[in-house]
């Protein structure tokens, strides 16, 4: 084993004791880096219109994914696949193949939001963990203990549209494990409800699996700066030297009225750390990370600083004052990551509540 594998193996040993931490991998190189650098769980998803990051060039075919799960369970951890999407009556055969080559690779858990999908796994595959997607969109512990009478899931995935306090309040009235997400993207939107991406291209992440479809996506070099488009809409215009964004209608700057101004939602990123105690005292079973669009390079590092997060903090619970502040050289590598270079708790903050 080498040394990074063996500092990954005793990370998850020592997070088993607190907050699981499950990272992205849209590649094997990104799945390798995330296992590498101390991931717990793993979660991946298949090539088609079958899991909500359906762009070229992403996700696993049988072999990467034999290949994928083979290298995680020699390190000690696991690989749960993602089908959150609705597939239409054309897709259903290959949304059920995708349960079925999934169940035979030897995945730990499905990931799925399909009511339909879940019957499918529970039926054929019963000894498959099943997952509840946070396309699923489940907010409250009625829709959850739903979800567990009907199929059997074991853990549900929370939208991020929900404070601490509410978190809370659910996980004391239900038996399902809760997992929630802990940094990257944030969506302002309650997920598995969005339109947007449907009212401009036609193409719908809850359908075919993708949010501003690849080919829907322009460029455009003018005398005003660099502009992005989607479907035709103008979304953003980039000063020179400008980091751009990949165009997506809710972080998009437009005119209202008289002002130009992100309208919905400014491009920052979530970042849980202040409220990862709070999150373990609650019964949070996992701390998700947003992004299997993003390169090897970049879940390795976010998924190093997110262990070296995670253990710090178990630490300190273990110890006789319970204090945990986020090491502020933590929380600026982090910043140097994160959307728009800066970070927010987004709904998890919420002090009147």
């Amino acid at each position: 084993m080498t040394v990074v594998n063996a500092r990954a193996r005793a990370g998850r040993d020592h997070a088993r004791m607190s907050l699981e931490l499950v990272c992205p991998a849209g590649t094997l190189p990104a799945l390798r880096a995330a296992v590498d650098h101390g991931a717990d769980a793993v979660y991946i998803g298949f090539r088609g219109a079958t899991n909500a990051r359906n762009f070229p060039g992403l996700n696993f075919g049988a072999a990467e994914a034999e290949a994928g799960i083979a290298y995680a369970h020699e390190r000690g951890a696991r690989v749960f696949v993602a089908l959150n999407v609705y597939p239409s009556p054309a897709n259903w055969p290959l949304a059920t193949a995708t349960i079925d080559c999934a169940a035979r690779l030897g995945a730990d858990a499905l990931i799925l939001a399909d009511p339909g999908l879940l019957r499918y796994a529970a039926d054929h595959h019963p000894t498959l963990r099943l997952h509840l997607s946070v396309q699923g969109s489940a907010t409250n512990w009625r829709a959850l203990e739903l979800y567990r009478r009907e199929f059997g899931i074991q853990r549900a995935v929370l939208p991020r549209v929900l404070s601490v306090a509410q978190v809370s309040r659910l996980i004391g009235r239900t038996a399902v494990e809760i997992e929630v997400f802990g940094f990257g993207s944030l969506c302002v939107m309650v997920e598995g409800r969005c339109a947007l991406s449907s009212y401009a291209t036609g193409h719908s992440p809850n359908s075919q699996g993708v949010c501003s479809p690849a080919h829907a996506v322009r460029w455009e070099e003018t005398p005003d700066g660099r502009q992005s488009r989607l479907n035709g809409i103008l979304i953003d215009r980039y000063a020179p030297g400008e980091a751009a964004g990949y165009p997506t209608l809710c972080k998009g700057r437009f005119r209202v009225n008289d002002a130009v101004f992100h309208a919905l939602e400014e491009p920052t990123s979530l970042n849980a750390l202040d409220v990862l105690p709070s999150l373990a005292a609650c019964g949070v079973k996992a701390i998700k990370v947003e992004g299997r669009q993003r390169s090897p390079a970049y879940v390795g590092e976010v998924t190093r600083l997110l262990r070296r997060a995670l253990d710090l903090c178990a630490d300190s619970r273990r110890g006789a004052t319970g204090d945990w502040t986020p090491p502020p050289d933590l929380l600026a590598a982090l910043d140097a990551l994160a959307e728009g270079r800066t970070h927010t708790l987004g709904a998890l903050h919420r002090p009147w509540q």
